[in-house]
């Protein structure tokens, strides 16, 4: 009964979900796809990749946002691009000036998927052939990639995978293998080559982002939806190392989430400046319902310090940075009329909080990013109406 309650409420907050992703538009008309990932390099430009038609495309701007170049191909011959929700054009800065961009290519069977790979290292003015990531070439789910770069110039990418599934399945072994699983690649030379493909973990949920963190000692901790026994979706950490290695799983949340379809609402993670590391992630479990934050707790039996719920029933798609003991979590909240750009701001790791209303549209939006450059924090979000919004928030 409870599986049975959980379901329905998900499917509720689902079709919630996608009425106002379009704001009451005609649901027979075409999805609009506005997902877009964006990041700041080391002299204060701002990068941002999105889809347009079969490629994908970079943009630069020297104003924070204000204005915007004319937008370049990433990927030169036509390809599919998936750009919707979690799963979207990403972008990472190396220390060099380096541009590295992936996307998921859809393939022939629905949930299908190939991870591919763009790099410039003039700045923007030459990408070089697009690559797939991963070896393996099975027509499986490789999909929700995500990357990033350690200090020392390291690009490590992850995403989704369900060849171990495929192959319980295959053999007989495995009756049921449940979720998918989460895989790695790393490149020492700038993204010339890759190292992979490595396991993280088995059991991951199928279609949720996974959040990364680089940290000081040259190893990537991961967060992520997990599926854990018997069928519960909460979230788990896992670092990941240049050579191949993977820590083990720790479990991260414990909302109790019993149930069998993947939201596509995968969380975020963020360190301050003392260490601790700021989550904040979306649940409709037995404990709690709702987008909420928490500090993790990487000791012991793990746990959730400083729990809070982010806006109210509406809340989806949070994301959030730290910069020293600030911590700035945004996220976009549905009024019945409007979407609404929402933040909440703490100055003392995450103990307390402010929350205020940045801007709101009429139209269909996207998941809001957060970001952080120079000790300053900044709200992206691109809409169907306005374009490109990047508003600078004051910490």
């Amino acid at each position: 009964m409870r599986a049975a309650a959980l379901c329905g409420a998900l499917l509720a907050w689902a079709c919630a979900h996608a009425q106002h992703a379009g704001h009451g538009q005609d649901k027979t008309a075409a999805r609009v796809e506005l997902a877009a990932s964006v990041a700041f390099d080391a002299q204060g430009a701002l990068w941002a990749v999105s889809k347009s038609g079969v490629h994908v495309v970079l943009r630069r701007s020297g104003d924070a946002g204000k204005s915007w170049s004319v937008p370049q191909r990433v990927n030169a011959a036509a390809e599919g691009i998936g750009a919707d929700g979690d799963s979207r054009p990403k972008i990472a800065l190396g220390p060099k000036g380096e541009i590295y961009v992936t996307w998921t290519k859809p393939l022939s069977k629905p949930y299908t998927g190939d991870i591919r790979f763009a790099r410039s290292t003039d700045g923007g003015k030459t990408f070089s052939a697009p690559v797939t990531v991963h070896t393996d070439q099975q027509e499986i789910t490789h999909r929700f990639d995500a990357l990033t770069v350690t200090r020392d110039g390291k690009l490590f990418i992850a995403w989704i995978d369900k060849r171990d599934m495929v192959a319980g399945v295959t053999s007989g072994k495995a009756a049921k293998y449940q979720g998918a699983a989460v895989y790695f690649a790393v490149s020492d030379n700038q993204g010339a080559s890759f190292r992979g493909d490595f396991k993280l973990a088995d059991h991951s949920c199928e279609c949720c982002r996974i959040g990364l963190l680089p940290r000081d000692d040259g190893s990537v901790l991961a967060l992520w939806r997990h599926v854990f026994e018997p069928n519960v979706r909460d979230h788990a950490l896992g670092v990941i190392h240049a050579d191949g290695r993977a820590g083990a799983v720790r479990r991260a949340t414990f909302d109790e989430w019993a149930v069998d379809i993947c939201p596509h609402h995968g969380p975020s993670l963020a360190a301050d400046a003392d260490g601790h590391l700021h989550a904040v992630w979306f649940t409709q479990g037995a404990k709690r319902a709702g987008v909420f934050y928490g500090r993790l707790r990487l000791s012991g039996e793990g746990g959730v310090d400083a729990l809070r719920r982010v806006g109210g029933e509406a809340a989806e798609h949070a994301d959030l940075v730290a910069s020293g003991k600030k911590v700035f979590v945004l996220w976009k909240e549905f009024d019945g009329t409007r979407a609404r750009l929402r933040a909440m701001m703490s100055d003392n790791g995450g103990d307390t909080w402010r929350e205020r209303d940045l801007f709101s549209t009429a139209g269909a939006s996207d998941q809001p990013r957060a970001l952080q450059h120079g000790g300053r924090f900044y709200a992206f979000w691109n809409t169907q109406r306005e374009g490109f919004v990047t508003l600078a928030v004051s910490p």
